[in-house]
Order: C-alpha cells, then sequence, then structure tokens
C-alpha cells in the first residue's frame, strides 16, 4: 500500500512580510495624520487671516474718521491703540480730569465708540480697555495707584450725568474695562529713547474675542 505524502500548508507569514504589512498599514496612518494635520492647520492659517483682517478694518476705520480731526492723538497701526498725552487730560501729579480734558473726551468717545460698536465690529470685540499710564518718576507703587485712577476718572467721567449722552452709551457698558499700568509700558522717542513725555499717557485699546486664540495657534504653526 502506498501512502501519500503529507503536505503541509504554511498558514504562517514570514516576519519579513509581517513587518512590511505593519509599515504598509503604518504608512497609511501616518498620511491621514499628516492630511488631517494639513487640513487643520489650513484652517487655523484662515481663521487668522480672518482676525487680522477685521483688526485692519477696524485700525482702517479709526485711522479715517481722526485724520482730518486736530485732536493730539497717536493710532498704533499694529494693534490699534489710541494713545493721547495724559497732560490733555490731567495736570501733573493729579487724577482729576482738566476742563480742556473733559472737551476732549466729549469729543472722542462717542466718535470712537460709534466705530467699534457699529454693526460691522460688534460681534467681533470682546472688551474695551482704558489704560492709564506714568513716566518713571516716583516708585512703580505710587505710580501704579496714579495710573489706576486717572483710567477710573476718565471711565467714571464718560458715564457721568455730566457726559453728554451717546448712542452706544448702555451698549458700551458691556464692554468697557479701566487699569492702570504705572511705568511698565514706557514709549520712546524716534531715536528709540526713553521719552517721559510720551509715556505719561492714557490709552485706548480694543480686543477681539479670537485674540488670545490666535495667538496660541499663531505660536503653534511657527514653532
Amino acid at each position: 500500500m502506498k501512502y501519500r505524502k503529507r503536505t503541509e500548508v504554511n498558514y504562517w507569514m514570514s516576519y519579513a512580510d509581517l513587518m512590511s504589512a505593519m509599515l504598509m498599514v503604518f504608512a497609511l496612518l501616518l498620511t491621514f495624520v499628516i492630511l488631517d494635520y494639513r487640513e487643520l492647520l489650513e484652517e487655523k492659517e484662515k481663521q487668522i487671516e480672518e482676525v487680522v483682517s477685521v483688526k485692519t478694518e477696524i485700525i482702517r476705520a479709526l485711522t479715517e474718521a481722526f485724520k482730518q480731526s486736530n485732536m493730539a492723538i497717536e493710532i498704533d497701526q499694529q494693534t490699534g491703540a489710541i494713545r493721547f498725552p495724559g497732560s490733555i487730560l490731567f495736570e501733573s501729579d493729579s487724577a482729576e480730569i482738566s476742563p480742556e480734558g473733559k472737551a476732549f473726551l466729549q469729543q472722542f468717545i462717542p466718535k470712537y465708540m460709534g466705530i467699534l460698536l457699529q454693526d460691522r465690529f460688534q460681534n467681533e470685540i470682546s472688551s474695551i480697555i482704558i489704560e492709564g499710564h506714568t513716566d518713571r518718576n516716583g516708585t512703580y507703587m505710587y505710580n501704579m495707584s496714579l495710573s489706576q485712577r486717572r483710567a477710573y476718572a476718565v471711565l467714571e467721567y464718560i458715564y457721568s450725568k455730566e457726559f453728554p449722552n451717546f448712542k452706544e452709551r448702555e451698549l458700551s457698558k458691556k464692554y468697557i474695562t479701566a487699569n492702570g499700568r504705572s511705568f511698565s509700558s514706557p514709549l520712546t522717542d524716534a531715536t528709540g529713547k526713553y521719552d517721559p513725555d510720551r509715556s505719561r499717557r492714557v490709552e485706548f485699546l480694543f480686543r477681539l474675542k479670537d485674540d488670545e486664540a490666535i495667538k496660541a495657534i499663531e505660536k503653534l504653526v511657527n514653532e
């Protein structure tokens, strides 16, 4: 009787074949991850562009509105901060707004709020900040107190009975805050030298709702 030779079937992949298959799977997964990350980056870059576009539009509107004005203001074209010398509003070492300062604010505030809180920008604005700044004369804490009192004095006057009514008066209360910065953010002159006169100032700034998120995204993108 003849016996047939038993045929063994190898159901197991060789080690090399297994590694090749795993590498293929890994390559596919990596491709999907890269594509998803690229789409995420493109989405975030688009978001950054939209926010930058809104900020640029607001700065352009502010610049245009105050271009023909004889008001002694300076507009930062990068941040949109509007600053004017503290001497316009306050006497030296005082937090009481001068009559000239009150007239200045009566002219400035309605126009400024009217631009920021118009329908086009209203939903983009997170906050409007009044900041007081001093020069380096005196201690940090003394100047912190002085700058805070000045910023608050401006805020208090805007919503006092003495201040003329303006369209965005009630709406603006949802956005506006006031704080002092002492001499922590000094300014320089055209040569880059510390300028005490420019450093003594009051600033009006605005923040967009996506500002902080955009800063974090930009940091990740640039790393």
